[in-house]
């Protein structure tokens, strides 16, 4: 199963403009992202899509492997829906640029979930993390995901889901980790279709699939990191490799 990891990279963020060019100790975010993913050693090959030269040579000046994207789009799924193509794979996986932290473990987890059974196969996955912080449960940088019971997403939301009408119940909330994969049929047909009304709203990219009745098998991992998001997580994520020795 060839598998290639793409990582969409914007450079105009809403809340964070520049942020994949910011640094955390001394390296940019989008420079860690690259080389957490190489690192893993899963993918054959390992690019950025990038929509600035600036970012290009951020990649490239550092021995990376980053191209720039033609046109305009309304996510990073669409962003590397152009690049892919023209890519011999069967998997894509779409590692967002602000994920500096990316693991082999989680990664490993993902493309395991295109295994197996070809009746019942895996289109598109996802990864979620517990979440236990009530003030990041209720912060609406943290998209939410509401599982079935074969850990398939029913909703993604930034608000509060499931909504805890219920006191009395412990309830497992997730986050979502902004690392998806795909077929590379099921990819080509996102960028297809035009952004959908709960996208639209939520601002996040996958309910095109959920509104399109395409399902999206997740993977709990425990993930470890900071996705940069606003520039508070630049601390978060400093403090983090404080905390565990890391580089």
């Amino acid at each position: 199963m060839k598998a290639v990891a793409l990582i969409p990279a914007r450079y105009g963020a809403t809340r964070f403009p520049g942020k994949l060019l910011a640094t955390i100790n001394g390296r940019s975010v989008i420079r860690r992202t690259y080389e957490s993913v190489v690192q893993t050693g899963l993918f054959e090959s390992v690019i950025v899509v990038a929509d600035t030269d600036e970012l290009i040579d951020e990649i490239v000046s550092h021995g990376g492997n980053a191209v720039k994207s033609k046109g305009l789009y309304e996510s990073g799924t669409d962003r590397i829906a152009e690049v892919a193509a023209n890519i011999d794979a069967e998997i894509i996986v779409n590692v967002q640029g602000d994920e500096p932290f990316v693991q082999k473990e989680p990664l490993e987890q993902l493309l395991n979930l295109f295994k197996g059974d070809f009746v019942n196969r895996v289109q598109v996955a996802s990864l979620v993390q517990p979440l236990t912080d009530t003030a990041l449960i209720k912060d609406p940088n943290y998209v939410k995901v509401a599982l079935d019971l074969r850990n398939n997403a029913l909703f993604f939301s930034r608000s509060i889901v499931p909504y805890p009408r219920n006191e009395d119940l412990l309830i497992q909330y997730y986050e979502h980790i902004g690392v998806y994969a795909f077929r590379k049929e099921a990819l080509l047909d996102f960028t297809g279709w035009a952004v959908t009304p709960l996208e639209a709203a939520e601002k996040v990219e996958c309910l095109r699939f959920l509104e399109h009745g395409i399902p999206i098998r997740m993977a709990i991992t425990r993930y470890m990191g900071v996705e940069i998001d606003t520039p508070e997580d630049i601390v978060r994520a400093e403090r983090l490799i404080s905390e565990m020795g890391w580089s």
